[in-house]
């Protein structure tokens, strides 16, 4: 079975360690171990009928909600199946003005969005390890992550300002924003009708614990989403999907829990993981870590995956990092336990 090449592939990760799905530990997808609210399991059994109906084609009660959350005109935001297919839509706009610069390490999806209409891409390599960063003056489209996947490094809302600058199109992927408190916020959507030539991206499923779903949104100027909803095809969101985004941005109770959890659990992660020899674990402001290993990680993986039913994110597929490298989940505390142990069990100096 081909190597995946994003995370929580638990059928490949079964076979390598040779045990059932449901029986492997997985660090490599970027969910929320807190579950989805509680609720949700009523509302799906209660809303079957759901199923068997075609959605809204214009998605108007859903696009209502989103809008009056970020306090803009449903006009200003389009959802679709996910973020990743979102990004299809914008890397053709990107890739229609010939070179784009891309923030590197980068997520596959951006790089298979902006190669798949023949785009330029001008890899900027960030130097996430420094606390102060400046975009290159150039003219180009710029495409980033924030927070940085898989870095974890969170751009300040004046260095995308900045960023703005003398750019045709600026598209800045915040899937992982959920995460981050209001009190650290880096969004730029509050400045978002300010800049005709800013596109935002952002995800429900990974906060909200729901990736089987599928549902993200793109939020920019009203032409622009009139174009994307042009290309897009008809009821790209489920109906299912639909109806529960516009009650999931509403639950403010657990968003608090979930920054909570996180505030604590990270840190205590991040401790455990420098305290093993041979791993270097970078201060992250989302819910993953990215962890420089002194050992190959290939070779890790497998034997975490053999031995101990465990699934980390080795990083080949960003081939700025390689294979000394890996990203892991932040979970709950006995499970992120048992991954410190099975690494400290495993030795991982060179």
């Amino acid at each position: 079975m081909q190597r995946p090449q994003h995370g929580g592939d638990r059928l490949w990760a079964a076979q390598v360690a040779g045990c059932q799905p449901e029986a492997v530990l997985d660090f490599s997808a970027n969910l929320n171990p807190l579950g989805p609210p509680a609720w949700v399991r009523d509302f799906i059994q209660s809303h079957h009928h759901l199923l068997i109906e075609y959605p809204d084609p214009q998605y108007r009660e859903l696009r209502r909600h989103l809008a009056a959350f970020h306090h803009l005109e449903p006009a200003w935001i389009w959802p679709g199946n996910g973020a990743a297919h979102l990004l299809t839509w914008v890397g053709r706009e990107l890739a229609a003005l010939g070179t784009v610069t891309l923030v590197t390490p980068a997520f596959g999806d951006h790089w298979r969005a902006l190669q798949a209409f023949g785009a330029q891409v001008q890899p900027w390599h960030l130097p996430w390890e420094q606390k102060q960063v400046a975009f290159p003056a150039d003219k180009h489209g710029l495409l980033l992550s924030n927070p940085h996947n898989p870095t974890g490094y969170l751009f300040t809302r004046d260095q995308l300002l900045d960023a703005l600058e003398n750019r045709p199109l600026v598209v800045v992927d915040e899937s992982f924003m959920d995460f981050v408190p209001p009190a650290q916020d880096q969004s730029l959507i509050p400045v978002l009708e300010r800049f005709p030539h800013l596109v935002i991206l952002r995800s429900l499923t990974k906060f909200y614990a729901l990736a089987g779903l599928r549902l993200g949104y793109v939020l920019a100027h009203p032409d622009r989403i009139a174009r994307y909803r042009e290309w897009d095809a008809p009821w790209s969101v489920n109906g299912l999907a639909a109806a529960l985004g516009g009650l999931l941005i509403q639950e403010q109770d657990f968003a608090q829990r979930t920054w909570d959890w996180l505030a604590q659990e990270r840190p205590r992660l991040q401790e455990g993981l420098a305290t093993i020899p041979g791993l270097h674990p970078y201060p992250s402001a989302a819910n993953f870590l990215l962890v420089k290993s002194a050992q190959p990680v290939p070779d890790l993986q497998q034997r975490l995956l053999v031995k101990h039913h465990i699934l980390i994110r080795d990083t080949l597929s960003y081939p700025e990092l390689g294979p000394n490298y890996f990203r892991v989940a932040v979970r709950l505390a006995q499970d992120n336990q048992r991954l410190l142990q099975a690494l400290g069990c495993e030795g991982v100096t060179s």
